[in-house]
């Protein structure tokens, strides 16, 4: 059997909108059944979202390669956290690589010359729907943008920060948010085997 996920869904009894708005997430609760299960249909709770994308801009400095990393507030985890540039693939139709180069620009005022898939990933594939799409960026130039950050990120600070001490921090638990995780190991390894 091939090491792969499986896709493919359970028969859906039936659906309930529990919170939906203008915004890009919404809540539902789905009734499903065991295909072949003669026992009764169950619930589970899903967060619909549209997917993200997540940008490892990597510039090469004085031959130490260093990241484009942002410091930005997210109430849910109630603290600032270090980031990568990021953002909703809220464009219809729009390919995450798309969406990638728009949110490089209009977050850190960037472009790239390179684009390179790095990962993509279910971050909590057990409440909800979203995929990660992660790639590398390098290449690297300053740009001019009229995008108007607002809430949060209005109050963000871009800052730049050697690899290795990136990788450092990941490892020793003190940049702690998951997408900053996944794209500094991937990225890692990708080295280690070249």
């Amino acid at each position: 059997m091939t090491l792969a996920d499986s896709p493919g869904s359970w028969p859906v009894v039936d659906s309930t909108d529990l919170y939906r708005d203008g915004w890009v997430v919404a809540l539902r609760r789905d009734r499903i059944h065991p295909p072949g299960d003669h026992d009764e249909p169950f619930e589970r709770l899903v967060v619909e979202h549209p997917g993200a994308v997540m940008v490892l801009a990597v510039d090469e400095r004085d031959e130490i390669e260093h990241v484009c990393l942002i410091r930005q507030y997210r109430h849910a985890g109630r603290a600032t956290f270090v980031e990568l540039p990021a953002g909703i693939c809220d464009v219809e139709g729009e390919p995450p690589v798309e969406t990638a180069k728009r949110e490089l620009r209009e977050e850190v005022s960037l472009e790239a010359a390179e684009w390179t898939h790095l990962v993509t990933t279910y971050p909590s594939v057990g409440i909800t729907s979203e995929r990660q799409f992660f790639y590398l960026a390098r290449g690297l130039r300053e740009v001019e943008t009229d995008y108007v950050l607002e809430h949060e990120e209005a109050h963000l600070e871009v800052f730049w920060a050697p690899f290795d001490e990136l990788l450092a921090a990941v490892l020793e638990g003190r940049v702690t948010e998951g997408p900053v995780a996944i794209a500094t190991l991937a990225y890692a390894v990708i080295q280690s085997r070249t």
